[in-house]
């Protein structure tokens, strides 16, 4: 079986590493914010450009608490609105909305699956306050007319950047870009711990000084409490091993990279539709995502060769029964989206080999 993406494979490239950064840390004693935390915080946001990073939970965290950090700091009040592409993860929506923020759904642009910047404007009202961009499948989604509006607007933009680290745009990587950034660690990221983990990135020194607080029971000093805060923190031994794998990942973006465009060089099937690629820099290959009007038989297929696949995602975040409030909503580009789209095995460790048996079926569906 070729497996979608084997990370038993992946995290045997730093075996010996990974086990070091664990003794390290059960022999140091120090088991939250300590020094491998501090030491991965640094790294990281120079590896992004950003001027500060602040390890947290997880992804879902990192983007809660930067909209619950910005209600503090008086930017927003509860009931304000945020633009969020129609077809990104629930996650995405789920930090707007738990912060007493309406999501409001804007269609992405069906060739690159990322939120259409020519939808934006028709969308802002007077309590419009952000726009939440997410760089779905791993390729940029900001541009210059997005940037133009939210400055025109005044409105914050804010990067969903869990599956985009290091894509670049205009010199920048992706947690450099808008105001703030909410990445994602989980281990099937490209820049994955081995548990749940996340951090946010940005220039802002007021808005980290309370995100630092939120992310700690709202504390900047022990037992003394601002804000209402999280207990959000990122453990030291999940940052240790995000500093091991930090140092490679570059690498691995290479490996992914090499992987999709042996997929968009030899993948001649006219029932296939592949992804368009804008800029080789912009996309760092998390999913490799195909569409077909036959997606269940494709997928049965590929599995009867020996090949899984997943869909990212099945049902869009305002079909889910979590936010029927919407249920109503007629976006036809992302319920297409949805319907279609299979996440081919992509991943830095598959080999030539894998990927001729990949190529070959999926060129071999009918």
């Amino acid at each position: 079986m070729i497996k979608f993406l084997d990370l038993q494979k992946t995290n045997a490239q730093y075996e010996q590493e990974l086990k070091e950064a664990a003794s390290r840390v059960i022999d140091s004693g120090w088991y939250l914010l300590g020094e491998e935390l501090e030491k991965f915080e640094d790294n990281y946001a120079k590896f992004c450009g950003a001027s500060y990073a602040l390890g947290v939970a997880n992804g879902l965290d990192a983007l809660r608490l930067i909209f619950k950090a910005y209600l503090e700091m008086g930017v927003m009040q509860i009931g304000d609105e945020v633009i969020v592409p129609s077809n990104t993860y629930i996650a995405s929506v789920l930090a707007i909305s738990d912060n007493g923020l309406v999501p409001v759904f804007v269609e992405p642009n069906l060739e690159t699956y990322n939120l259409d910047s020519s939808l934006i404007e028709k969308s802002i009202t007077p309590k419009t306050k952000a726009v939440l961009t997410v760089h779905l499948y791993g390729q940029i989604s900001i541009d210059q007319k997005m940037i133009d509006i939210c400055k025109e607007h005044n409105l914050k933009l804010v990067e969903d950047g869990a599956q985009s680290h290091n894509a670049m745009w205009n010199g920048k990587s992706s947690g450099n870009i808008g105001d703030a950034t909410g990445h994602s660690f989980y281990p099937g990221k490209n820049l994955g711990a081995l548990g749940d983990a996340g951090a946010v990135t940005s220039n802002n020194k007021e808005l980290i000084k309370v995100i630092k607080a939120l992310r700690n029971y709202g504390s900047h000093v022990k037992y003394e409490h601002e804000y209402q805060g999280l207990n959000s923190r990122l453990d030291e031994i999940q940052a240790a091993f995000l500093s091991v794998k930090l140092k490679y990942i570059k690498n691995d973006i290479s490996g992914r990279r090499y992987v999709a465009n042996f997929y968009l060089k030899n993948i001649k099937n006219p029932n296939i539709i592949l992804p368009k690629v804008l800029d080789e820099e912009q996309h760092v290959w998390h999913l490799f995502v195909i569409r077909t009007q036959q997606r269940e038989r494709l997928q049965k297929y590929l599995l009867e060769k020996g090949i899984q696949t997943l869909v990212h995602y099945p049902v869009p975040p305002y079909k889910q029964n979590a936010y029927k409030a919407f249920a109503n909503l007629d976006l036809p580009i992302a319920s297409l989206i949805h319907d279609e789209v299979v996440s081919l095995p992509i991943g830095p460790t598959i080999n030539n080999n894998e990927l001729d048996i990949i190529v070959e079926a999926v060129n071999s569906f009918k």
